[in-house]
C-alpha cells in the first residue's frame, strides 16, 4: 500500500536530534572517508557507515556483497537477496519511503536509487544532512565500481574489491566470448501495457551490446520510452527479449509482460524463428553482482537465436538488421 508523503512531526524531529548526536559523538577514531557516488556528488563520512539503508533492491545486494550487510538496518520492500536480507525491516517502497521510519532507524549512510525512489522524498534526506550515496550504474562495468566505492564508505575494502574482481572476470569471460560475434537485433520489452522498452543509456542495454546484440531502440531521447506495437513491428527485431518471474513474485493486479501477443505478426523475424525469451527478472533488471548471470543468460540466448538463421543459400532473410 503507498504511503502518503507526510511533513515531518514531532516524533521525526526528534529523531533527527538523535541522528546527530549519534553522528557527532565520538564512537570511533577512524579516519575520514569519501567517494564520487553515480550522480558525481562527493559522499564524505566522518567515519565508515555503521548503520545503512538501501532504497532500491539492487542496492542491498551491493551492500551484502561490498561486505556491509551486518551493518544494513532498513531496507526497501522486494530487498530479497541474499536470503538474509527478507529479515531486515522495510522502510516502504523504491516509490513510497517511509521517511519517519528511515530516520528513526538512525542511519549513518542511505544507498539511493536515482531514477526509482521518489525525488522530492530523496530531497528531504538530504536536507537532514543524511549521506546519500547514489547507485545508478549505466554501463554493465559500473557494477564493480559500485561495489569498490561502497567498500570504502563501508570501511570494507578488501571483501568489497574482493566481490568486484570477481565480478570483472566474469564481465570479461563474457564479452570476450559473445561481444564480436554477429550482430542480433533485440527489441527489449520491459513492460507490456503500456509497451515499454530502453534506450541506449540503460545498463541493459550495455548488456545486450556485450552478447553481440543490437537495441532496435538504442537512439530514443527517453529512458524508459513508450513505443507501439507498429514501431516494434517495423523494426522488425531478429530477438525479442523480456524478463521473466524470478524470486520477486508479481502482484495480482501487476502481472509480469507477456510475450504471446507477438504471435499475432508471424512475419517477424523474431516469431517466425522462435526468438521469443524471457530471462530472470532478479537477474537481468538488477545492476549488482548477479546480473552477471543474467548477462551470461541473455548471451546464449542471442546466440540461439543466430542459430537459427537459414543456412546460406537456403533463401530467406539472414536476420541481420
Amino acid at each position: 500500500m503507498r504511503r502518503p508523503v507526510r511533513k515531518l512531526g514531532r516524533a521525526l524531529l526528534v529523531a533527527v536530534v538523535a541522528l546527530a548526536g549519534a553522528a557527532g559523538s565520538p564512537m570511533s577514531v577512524h579516519a575520514a572517508v569519501s567517494v564520487v557516488d553515480d550522480a558525481g556528488r562527493t559522499v564524505t563520512l566522518a567515519r565508515p557507515a555503521e548503520r545503512v539503508i538501501s532504497l532500491a533492491p539492487h542496492a542491498t545486494e551491493l551492500v551484502y556483497a561490498a561486505g556491509g550487510g551486518a551493518r544494513l538496518v532498513g531496507a526497501v520492500s522486494y530487498s530479497d537477496y541474499p536470503p538474509q536480507a527478507n529479515a531486515l525491516p522495510r522502510v516502504g517502497s523504491n516509490s513510497a519511503l517511509d521517511l519517519e521510519r528511515i530516520v528513526a532507524l538512525r542511519p549513518d549512510l542511505i544507498v539511493v536509487w536515482r531514477h526509482g525512489n521518489d525525488t522530492r522524498q530523496i530531497d528531504k534526506l538530504r536536507a537532514l544532512g543524511i549521506a546519500l550515496f547514489v547507485s545508478e550504474p549505466h554501463k554493465v562495468d559500473d557494477v564493480a565500481t559500485n561495489l569498490e566505492r561502497l567498500g570504502i564508505l563501508l570501511g570494507s575494502e578488501r571483501t568489497a574489491d574482493a566481490a568486484a574482481q570477481r565480478y570483472r572476470g566474469e564481465i570479461a569471460r563474457l564479452r570476450g566470448r559473445y561481444a564480436a560475434r554477429p550482430v542480433v537485433s533485440v527489441f527489449y520489452q520491459v513492460w507490456d501495457r503500456p509497451l515499454l522498452t530502453l534506450n541506449g543509456a540503460h545498463i541493459v542495454s550495455d548488456a545486450i551490446a556485450l552478447c553481440g546484440g543490437r537495441n532496435v531502440f538504442g537512439e530514443l531521447a527517453a529512458r524508459v520510452p513508450t513505443v507501439s506495437v507498429e514501431a516494434v513491428v517495423a523494426a522488425n527485431p531478429e530477438a525479442i527479449v523480456t524478463s521473466a518471474k524470478g524470486a520477486t513474485a508479481p502482484s495480482a493486479d501487476a502481472p509480469l509482460p507477456d510475450l504471446a501477443r507477438w504471435r499475432a505478426w508471424p512475419g517477424m523475424t523474431a516469431v517466425t524463428r522462435g526468438n521469443l525469451f524471457a530471462i530472470d527478472g532478479d537477474l537481468i533488471n538488477r545492476p549488482g553482482p548477479r546480473l552477471a548471470q543474467g548477462i551470461e543468460a541473455l548471451c546464449q540466448d542471442l546466440d540461439t537465436a543466430r542459430a537459427r538463421r537459414p543456412a546460406a543459400g537456403a533463401g530467406g532473410a539472414s536476420g541481420m538488421h
